[in-house]
């Protein structure tokens, strides 16, 4: 496959792509539905700024009609198609490509949800590309919508960064769900270690692996937004993107301080279950050492000497008590070693 075709990668898909827009200037804004391409291009002009959002990468001729309208180069519409790029930032002479992961869970289930978002900014313009319906950017659009606020003042490349601050705070509500499920599974394996825990270690080592290659390309995306030398970002909208930086570095550490207490949970598991394999070993071992000497007695009592050859063959076999005389010895050993066990705090 040559350098710049336009080939979806990732899970097979047959829905619908939709396309629906909002276009705004300082005193007012429209949202559009249910768009064609040419409905959505026809939205364009310079005294207003368009925001098109394309639910679906999987229809390839959509993304090259967008991509020979605005004139997007052949390397960024195939990694709008691709699901699996890594976050990037490409610069080029009339638009910014923003390669992003947006991350989404629920609070009745531990998994997290991982969804490419691909965010395109030129003069008077926003694109962006999602895998499916359902995203995190409604309170983006309730800014747009309300009366004058900033957002609709500023460039697009504002908006682009107010799209990845929406991305990079839903970020915070993962890792607060995530968060709680570390303290839950911390008391439960320090109360009672069990298998079924170690799976569930297992399962939060893996979203914290999948948050950090989500999160950590991300810094470096941020950063290059806020150096770049680009028209098409002003110095209005610099503070911003710093500002966005430092939540990153913030999640990152998170994410690490995270992985760090999940190692320490299966630390926590495999001690705990050494501790109580100990505490076993050491109730069989007290068990034994209470029926050594008693299986001595009864090994030597067991052995049938005859006390009409010699009196002195086991004389003890013809005492009229013989019998209760054994187990009262074999209860006075018994207690006293247990009670020798208890004193030394063996148990």
């Amino acid at each position: 496959m040559k350098p710049g075709a336009v080939v979806y990668v990732g899970k097979k898909r047959d829905d619908a792509v939709t396309i629906d827009a909002i276009s705004y200037t300082n005193d007012e804004e429209t949202i559009h539905t249910n768009l064609t391409v040419s409905d959505a291009l026809g939205l364009l002009s310079n005294d207003r700024i368009c925001w098109i959002n394309i639910n679906g990468i999987h229809n390839s001729e959509i993304i090259k009609q967008f991509g020979v309208a605005l004139e997007i180069h052949d390397l960024s519409l195939e990694d709008i198609a691709n699901s699996r790029q890594r976050p990037k930032l490409d610069e080029d002479k009339n638009s910014i490509f923003i390669v992003s992961k947006m991350l989404s869970g629920s609070e009745t289930s531990t998994k997290i949800k991982v969804e490419q978002v691909s965010i395109l900014f030129g003069k008077n313009w926003v694109l962006t590309f999602q895998e499916e319906d359902g995203d995190v950017f409604d309170y983006v659009r309730k800014r747009l919508i309300n009366t004058k606020p900033r957002i609709r003042f500023l460039n697009p490349d504002y908006l682009a960064y107010a799209l990845l601050d929406a991305i990079v705070d839903h970020y915070f509500i993962v890792l607060e769900k995530l968060g709680e499920d570390i303290e839950s599974l911390d008391e439960e394996v320090t109360e009672n270690p069990s298998p079924e825990q170690l799976n569930d270690i297992r399962v939060l080592k893996k979203q914290l692996v999948q948050l950090r290659k989500s999160v950590w390309p991300l810094r470096e995306v941020v950063s290059s937004f806020d150096r770049t030398e680009s028209d098409l970002v002003h110095k209005v909208t610099k503070p911003y993107i710093r500002d966005l930086y430092e939540h990153v570095i913030q999640v990152i550490d998170t994410v690490e301080t995270y992985r760090d207490l999940v190692a320490g949970l299966l630390d926590l598991y495999h001690t705990g279950i050494s501790n109580r394999m100990n505490e076993v070993m050491k109730t069989l071992t007290i068990f034994a050492s209470i029926f050594i000497p008693l299986g001595f007695l009864a090994g030597v009592y067991g052995m049938n000497f005859d006390t009409s050859v010699s009196p002195l063959n086991l004389p003890e076999l013809g005492f009229e008590y013989g019998y209760i005389m054994f187990w009262s010895l074999a209860v006075c050993i018994g207690g006293g070693l247990l009670l020798f066990f208890r004193k030394k705090n063996w148990f």
